[in-house]
């Protein structure tokens, strides 16, 4: 049963099977009866009738059950982390070292900033919960994205209703049972596990639901903000973007090289933050490249459960599928440096896909402007610092960007002319806007004002 709604699970109504696969085996872990349009209807129902006892529940009494909950979550760190590994394959050292103890500060700081809440409710300014919360997760990772809007949600006084990718729900439902059994009343925290067209579709659209947060592609987020338009809720949308990774000729490049092949490989190169398009100056530009091509070539690719594999699976085999299309598309007027393949061997039954460094693709090509949803790294060489803004700027902006040079008045100007959410000086970032969310995102501001006696 992957669904858990006011407290309980329960199966879907949709006539679709809900499949959780392994990729890095594609063992089949998991079926489920995906939800439908009622199962989203009692769900949303559901947190609509929980919200008003919770969102006049004292803010040290939902701080201390988040601080609960953070304690439950830390005992229970390794069941999350491998339950994470399995439904992703992503490695089990990714899990455990960043997507748990994400979750877990995401637990902390919300149980902190309920109980500074406390103390803010008099003057002329409230700050008031805005009803129940929509929040759609990504398939790269769904823990720390629903961790980064549930929890601060529920702080602020909100019930949630979440709804993780249909083949990765494992982690979503472990959470909101566990903030049940931390003492959250039932309703407040909900799952409906179903597709993205039938479930998702339903919950953004539905009338009672008052915001949405949605991380993923930005293809999905028009979708969502086109089918929340009628309902008119408060829309947190969180796209990927071709993030960029700029190396000036000052840079140094015994920091750059690692750090490019750290940011182009995170998460299998599927996390939003992910480095896709390197922008090198020319004089660095041969250097740069045979460095990463060096490092590519040597990750260890290997079974997600192996804390010494350095690079997992993709996500699902049609998102391998995608990538290697977009690769062999750009084989025709691109080099393939190193990588361009799925390795073989006791890798070929998972969504492998090696390291892949790319050269020679003009600005405007589709692998140069493209959010690969994998390992795969473009670079583009530019000759002043003026072009290489305009280069980084040439896409969407995305949640992440870096500069690497050693001239602090280069790095400013590079941080206030690159638009994306967090740009890094000679680190790139790892997080860009959904981890940042406090409580605040979920509230609405009213103003009060008082007549004279």
């Amino acid at each position: 049963m992957h669904q858990y709604i006011g407290g309980a699970l329960t199966t879907g109504t949709a006539g679709e099977t809900a499949v959780v696969v392994d990729p890095s085996t594609g063992e089949v872990l998991r079926t489920a009866e995906a939800a439908g349009p009622a199962d989203v209807d009692r769900a949303v129902a559901a947190a609509a009738g929980a919200f008003p006892a919770w969102a006049d529940t004292a803010p040290d009494a939902r701080a201390a059950a988040l601080a609960r909950a953070a304690a439950l979550l830390e005992d229970r760190a390794e069941e999350f982390a491998r339950a994470e590994t399995r439904q992703t394959g992503k490695p089990i050292g990714l899990s455990r070292r960043w997507d748990v103890p994400a979750a877990l500060g995401a637990a902390a700081l919300s149980a902190a900033a309920a109980r500074q809440a406390a103390g803010g409710a008099g003057g002329t300014v409230r700050r008031e919960p805005v009803g129940v919360v929509a929040c759609l997760t990504p398939r790269s990772h769904p823990l720390r994205t629903a961790a980064a809007v549930v929890l601060p949600a529920v702080a602020a006084g909100n019930a949630v209703v979440v709804k993780p990718p249909a083949a990765a729900p494992l982690t979503a439902l472990l959470l909101a049972r566990l903030l049940t059994e931390a003492g959250l009343p039932d309703g407040v925290v909900n799952v409906v596990t179903g597709s993205g067209r039938v479930a998702g579709a339903s919950l953004v659209r539905h009338p009672e639901v008052a915001a949405v947060a949605f991380t993923g592609s930005r293809a999905a987020a028009r979708e969502v903000a086109a089918g929340a338009a009628g309902g008119l809720p408060h829309l947190r949308l969180e796209p990927g973007g071709a993030a960029p990774f700029v190396v000036h000729e000052d840079a140094d490049l015994a920091a750059a090289v690692p750090g490019a092949v750290a940011a182009g490989l995170l998460n299998s190169g599927q996390d939003g933050s992910a480095a896709t398009r390197a922008l090198v100056h020319r004089s660095l530009l041969a250097d740069f490249v045979a460095g990463v091509a060096e490092r590519f070539a040597a990750v260890r690719i290997g079974p997600p459960g192996d804390e010494a594999t350095e690079l997992g699976p993709l996500a699902s085999f049609s998102r391998r599928h995608r990538v290697a299309a977009l690769v062999e598309r750009a084989r025709r007027h691109a080099r393939i440096v190193t990588g361009g393949s799925a390795p073989g061997g006791g890798l070929a039954a998972g969504a492998y896909y090696r390291p892949t460094l790319v050269t020679g693709a003009a600005a405007d090509s589709e692998i140069a402007r493209a959010a690969v949803p994998g390992p795969v790294l473009a670079v583009l060489p530019f000759d002043a610092e003026e072009e290489a803004v305009l280069l980084a700027n040439d896409v969407p902006a995305g949640p992440a960007a870096s500069v690497w040079t050693r001239d602090l008045g280069r790095a400013r100007r590079a941080v206030r002319g690159i638009r994306a959410g967090c740009v890094g000086v000679n680190e790139h970032p790892r997080d860009g806007g959904a981890a940042q969310a406090g409580l605040e995102a979920y509230t609405q501001v009213k103003h009060v004002v008082y007549g004279e006696d």
